[in-house]
């Protein structure tokens, strides 16, 4: 194999990982423009983010209708109005974009 050929699955190799982590942060960006347009923009920049298996087996049939996983904010923002912890999200793939939603506690 010539020097050409090795360089040209290295490229290939190398795209594909880029396009593999820019599709898995997309959930988390789109997760995380969700807090910011709820009016959190230090919280969404602090808080990390888990899968929330809780809601993901609970709900497997109903997520697996939309496209979609629950997520959990580990530092989540609290509602100036009820004092609640805005914890739980929904995020959906549509095509190749993401859309996150305030999901509740229960």
């Amino acid at each position: 194999m010539g020097k050409a050929n090795e360089k040209k699955i290295n490229d290939y190799y190398l795209f594909v990982e880029y396009i593999r982590n820019r599709t898995r942060n997309a959930k988390y960006m789109a997760l995380r423009t969700e807090v910011i347009l709820m009016g959190h923009p230090v919280a969404s920049l602090t808080t990390g983010i888990i899968e929330d298996e809780f809601h993901n087996e609970v709900d497997k049939e109903k997520f697996a209708e939309l496209n979609a996983k629950a997520y959990t904010l580990t530092k989540p923002p609290v509602e100036r109005a009820t004092q609640g912890k805005l914890r739980n999200y929904r995020v959906r793939k549509v095509g190749f974009l993401y859309f996150a939603e305030y999901y509740g506690e229960g």
